[in-house]
């Protein structure tokens, strides 16, 4: 029997719960998880506790500042980073040069700096870097891909693309860190990073000049008081007035947010619940991007995080006709923490319709997935995870090369706001393949 693959981990939020749990349970005998590391030891040990109550040992646990005590110690062939955004590339770089492979949760980095260091640890060690970008996983995903890689409606030229984020999922962005855009990057590098990194995908080409506009229109102080409301409260969790409101999230709900947040918040101070309409809030709710490809096709790019219910409509229209998907992740029926898991499960519906330049139009058959994402998480562990992962004739393994390509978008979408210019990613940073 081969020897298992050693996997080391940083960064044990919610998000990290998919690669333990794969690494226990499915992957246990190909795959070994080795070590945790975080700046909480609390939720540290709440995962060792999960582990424990399936009858496994508890694993190493590290603080962050000895992350590369860790390395040394439990010798990982890759480690897998699921810290926030902003401290990806000190992991990544630090983990490439000890020679260690790495995975990390999207986005790769959040701005040009990161980036540039990022490249310049792989061209000195040689090491690898996958970008988990789990929706390329997606079958329905990977139809749209398949689709136009037929040439089903001809050579791409215009893609349209509108994301709808829920009052659940989308406002939760509100509560986290990633409502501080020196954490996240904004919405435009931490979550459009997934539909920039599709449309490059569905198109087979990298992004050249980018122009975009957005503001907080909805969530935050000033826009509640001008519409009359008011949530003097900065967090949800036990305050009597936040019990009426819709956008509450209480961390005594559930034995996840107890263990991971609520009983770490003395160690950390980092609050999950904090009230979407206070302050600060230094990202966008509300975004449109234009973006102009190597290929010449044209993309125009919405961004709402306050919509009823959740998914995307995509058109992708070329010389021979125009493909439609529709999604719907999830209608927000129900307010809180399982609405949010709810969108990020199987999608609600999946529809593709092809209409061509000339004929009759028709629908495409389009699996909506089971389990996480649309059906794309176990896919996506699978091709991590095995050693003899299936053939994937749609290139679905995204390299730092597509991590880059798409937080690129995102990036130049931020200093085009700023700027009120249209950004030239050339002049950034050299995007080729």
């Amino acid at each position: 029997m081969a020897e298992k693959k050693r996997y080391a981990l940083v960064g044990t939020g919610s998000r990290a719960a998919m690669y333990i749990d794969a690494l226990t349970t499915t992957y246990a005998e190909v795959g070994e998880l080795v070590a945790l590391c975080d700046v909480s030891q609390v939720r540290m040990a709440w995962y060792n506790t999960q582990l424990e109550t399936q009858g496994l040992p508890p694993l190493p646990t590290y603080p962050a500042e000895q992350f590369e005590q860790m390395l040394r110690d439990t010798h990982p062939d890759t480690v897998i980073v699921c810290t926030i955004d902003a401290t990806h590339h000190h992991y990544i770089t630090r983990a490439l040069d000890l020679g260690c492979d790495v995975i990390t949760e999207k986005p790769m980095t959040t701005n040009l700096d990161a980036l540039r260091a990022i490249y310049a640890a792989i061209e000195r060690t040689g090491k690898s870097l996958r970008v988990t970008f789990n929706y390329r996983y997606a079958p329905a995903y990977t139809r749209l891909r398949e689709v136009i890689a037929k040439g089903t409606v001809g050579r791409p030229l215009a893609v349209d693309f509108s994301w709808l984020l829920d009052t659940s999922h989308g406002a939760d962005y509100f509560r986290r860190w990633h409502r501080e855009k020196a954490n996240s990057g904004g919405l435009l590098v931490h979550k459009a990073t997934h539909h920039f990194d599709l449309v490059n995908w569905w198109i087979d080409s990298y992004p050249q000049d980018v122009f975009a506009m957005g503001d907080l229109l909805f969530y935050g102080r000033a826009n509640a008081e001008a519409r009359g409301e008011h949530y003097p409260y900065h967090r949800y969790t036990g305050v009597e007035a936040a019990k009426t409101d819709p956008f509450a999230l209480s961390l005594d709900d559930t034995a996840v947010f107890r263990g991971l947040y609520l009983a770490a918040e003395t160690e950390t101070g980092y609050l999950r619940d904090r009230n979407v309409f206070g302050e600060p809030i230094t990202i966008e709710d509300t975004m449109n991007v234009t973006v102009r490809y190597q290929n010449g096709v044209l993309l125009s790019y919405c961004l709402i995080a306050y919509n009823p219910w959740e998914g995307l409509r995509v058109a992708i229209t070329g010389t021979r006709g125009r493909v439609e998907l529709d999604i719907v992740e999830n209608i927000n029926h129900l307010q809180g923490d399982e609405a949010a898991k709810a969108s990020k499960g199987a999608f609600k519906s999946a529809t593709m319709r092809v209409h061509p330049m000339f004929g009759e139009s028709f629908e495409v058959e389009v699996d909506a997935g089971e389990g996480g994402h649309g059906g794309a998480d176990p896919v996506m562990l699978k091709h991590l995870l095995s050693p003899n992962p299936p053939p994937d004739p749609f290139q679905r393994a995204a390299s730092h090369l597509d991590g880059a390509a798409s937080i690129l978008v995102g990036i130049s979408a931020n200093l085009a706001m700023e700027q009120g210019k249209m950004i030239h990613i050339p002049d950034l940073f050299p995007l080729t393949r």
